[in-house]
């Protein structure tokens, strides 16, 4: 069956996390096929003889966990999951469950086609007969597509408020009520299936006595559940899931660079006993104002370089209850609060609004990553939780009282989504920064402790067997393989072949592996010639048997003589024919223009519409979270004075060596005299003479 993860791994894109887990369920489904008469006390034992963290399903029926950090993508691997289950094994019934309304739309539109996040975009079997979705609303009305043998398959997708046993009224959930169409309730109808297949989406919100009968009386042939928090809350401490599978926290997530870097920021030598509670929180929201307008504008600025969209950043402002939003909701707007100017680009997001006002709230909300939505600030009590997914969120300001695990456990989940999908290298762009003045410190001790998720990472090693496919890193793995080196560890993606036998290593002895591994290493830096063949020149190849014996000379007494036992010299020259074979050449173009080349710039208007600086009375100072890097966001004063304003701006343009200021003195100064009048003309109290740096 591996074919089957190869080719759904390619089309839906996988990142290396999903694909494991998408290797993992074919190995389980292969030494446990899914089957309704499955004995569960065998299976479980089955399964953990190779996989030992699973010590109890905590379900009924076969239920594994997949614990995957948020941000990497647990919906597209429910996709995946759906996809192979389907192609390998003809399973044509799945049961997807959503903890709370929230979720439960996002589901429904992730598998709707020809939606932006389509969970099967690329698989080829479900483009012309996609799934049938069927949903806790519009199941009553579907009743006739239940027996349609033409189907490919069916995706039921419910809340689970939905389906709990609880008694409502006195009477049981719609979806237990006899349907006189299909003789039977619906319910009755999902649990009498042969091939049903439960995936619970947050997982760790099914946990509760009345959730978990309700799951069981479905018995459906398997459970996956996936979840970026694999424990419970206990009276003293978080309980951990016994059935989790593979875990990729969130540690691992940011390494690997699939989410932001989170960043706790505060003002330096900032002192909270100086000022107010009111005080702080109102220095902590203009901190986090000029934050964000910062973050926005290298955002355009990467965008504009890249040729990618312009994603609009927003803050998010966490508070303490609905009294006291409707407060900051009212400061925000005032004219004393940045002039007034975010009095329209702000919204309330609580269970305070009703009717009209509550349909307005929620579709800017929904509209939030849209460039053309004016929505900049969200206040919000305790509502944004699992399910509100967005990829533009960069500022958080928490001003409600919460301990530091808290506010890194849950306030960081919201905004670690990429909006581009990847690291782009810009630090401000991939970062995710939280306005802590306050708790500055007591958030770097906190995420410094060794079980905090900024720093905890678990590796879940497969226990060796027979059943272990042969994994290779093209061509990386191919190479180092050859040479006789043990596998290659790597995150990146990887091609298996199933029962594939490994071709004779090149060198037998130790000595010669070492010789052989150090040679690599040497090659990989040899990136500046003009063809891999020319490695194997003579005088190349003394350059490299040269560096390969300085980069032994550690290691001589380890091996006693690596250099006289082992002919340096031939192990070079054969591991270089290797590499030259395994390398595949990317040619350089260079295109030159033929005669006399000038060039230079004619004056033009300056686009400074999204530019809205703000000037900063002290320093901010910006950590992050996971490798204690700093970065300061500069105020005003200090360093040299300048006798014009539009000098601080000339000054800082010269600099670039692409930027000749002897040839485009009248323009630079042009384009800064437009600049100053741009920001004076939001600022006009603000900006005195000497002061134009803080910005």
């Amino acid at each position: 069956m591996i074919r089957h993860v190869n080719a759904i791994a390619a089309r839906l894109s996988l990142r290396p996390p999903q694909r494991q887990s998408l290797e993992i369920l074919e190995r389980v489904t292969e030494i446990v096929p899914p089957r309704k008469d499955a004995e569960v006390a065998a299976a479980l034992d089955i399964i953990r003889s190779e996989y030992p963290t699973v010590t109890d399903f905590e379900r009924e029926f076969p239920s594994l966990c997949f614990a995957l950090a948020t941000g990497v993508g647990k919906t597209r691997l429910m996709g995946a999951f759906i996809s192979y289950l389907h192609l390998a094994h003809g399973i044509n019934n799945f049961f997807v469950m959503a903890p709370n309304l929230t979720i439960y739309n996002k589901l429904i539109t992730d598998f709707t086609p020809n939606t932006p996040k389509y969970v099967f975009q690329g698989i080829a079997e479900f483009a012309s007969d996609p799934p049938e979705i069927i949903t806790g609303d519009n199941y009553k009305a579907k009743a006739g597509t239940l027996f349609d043998l033409t189907l490919r398959c069916k995706v039921n997708i419910f809340n689970i408020s939905k389906i709990n046993t609880e008694v409502r009224g006195g009477k049981p959930p719609r979806i237990k009520r006899l349907s006189e169409y299909i003789g039977e309730s619906y319910f009755e109808y999902l649990a009498g299936l042969p091939d049903l297949i439960l995936m619970m989406d947050e997982s760790h919100r099914y946990r509760a006595s009345a959730g978990i009968r309700a799951i069981n009386e479905l018995k459906p042939v398997m459970g996956l559940e996936l979840t970026a928090t694999p424990f419970t809350e206990g009276q003293r401490a978080p309980v951990p899931f016994k059935n989790v599978i593979y875990d990729y926290p969130l540690a691992r997530a940011m390494q690997d660079g699939f989410v932001k870097e989170p960043a706790v920021a505060t003002q330096k030598n900032f002192d909270p006993n100086q000022f107010s509670a009111a005080e702080i929180e109102k220095i902590k929201l203009e901190d986090g104002i000029r934050l964000h307008e910062d973050v926005k504008v290298q955002l355009e600025i990467y965008a504009r370089e890249t040729g990618q969209r312009i994603v609009k950043p927003f803050v998010l402002v966490i508070a303490r209850d609905i009294t006291h939003a409707a407060e900051l909701l009212k400061l925000i707007q005032s004219d004393g609060f940045f002039e007034g100017r975010y009095k329209d680009k702000v919204i309330q997001v609580d269970s305070s609004k009703t009717g009209a006002e509550e349909e307005e709230m929620i579709e800017r909300l929904l509209k939030v990553e849209h460039t053309e939505e004016p929505t900049e600030i969200v206040i919000h009590v305790n509502m944004l939780k699992e399910g509100w997914d967005v990829t533009n969120l960069y500022t958080i300001v928490p001003l409600r009282a919460a301990n530091a695990r808290t506010l890194i456990e849950q306030s960081i989940g919201r905004g670690l989504r990429l909006p581009y999908g990847k690291r782009t290298g810009v630090s401000a762009v991939d970062r995710l920064s939280i306005v802590a003045h306050d708790r500055f410190q007591e958030i770097i001790d906190e995420a410094n402790k060794p079980d905090s998720s900024i720093r905890l990472e678990k590796l879940i090693l497969e226990p060796p067997g027979q059943h272990q496919k042969l994994a290779t890193v093209v061509s990386q793995a191919n190479i180092l393989g050859r040479l006789g080196g043990s596998p290659v560890e790597s995150s990146s993606a990887t091609i298996a072949q199933s029962g594939a036998p490994a071709a004779k290593p090149l060198f037998d002895t130790e000595a010669e592996q070492k010789v052989a591994k150090a040679t690599y290493d040497v090659l990989t830096r040899y990136e500046q010639l003009p063809t891999s063949a020319m490695l194997l020149r003579e005088e190349v190849q003394k350059e490299i048997v040269s560096k390969v014996t300085q980069a032994l000379a550690p290691v001589q007494t380890e091996l006693a003589g690596v250099t006289e036992a082992v002919n340096v010299a031939t192990v070079v020259n054969g591991t270089t024919r290797l590499f030259v074979q395994q390398t595949i050449d990317i040619p350089r173009i260079l295109v030159v223009p033929k005669g006399e080349v000038t060039s230079g710039y004619n004056p033009f208007t300056l686009d400074a519409s999204s530019i809205h600086y703000q000037p900063v009375e002290r320093d901010i100072l910006i950590q992050y979270l996971r490798d204690h890097q700093q970065e300061t966001l500069v105020a005003a004063g200090g360093g040299q004075t300048e006798l014009r304003i539009e000098d601080y701006l000339v000054r800082a343009l010269i600099d670039f060596d692409d930027i000749s200021y002897d040839h485009h003195a009248d323009l630079l100064y042009d384009l800064a005299g437009q600049m100053v009048k741009h920001l004076r003309g939001y600022n006009k109290h603000k900006y005195r003479q000497g002061n134009l740096a803080g910005v």
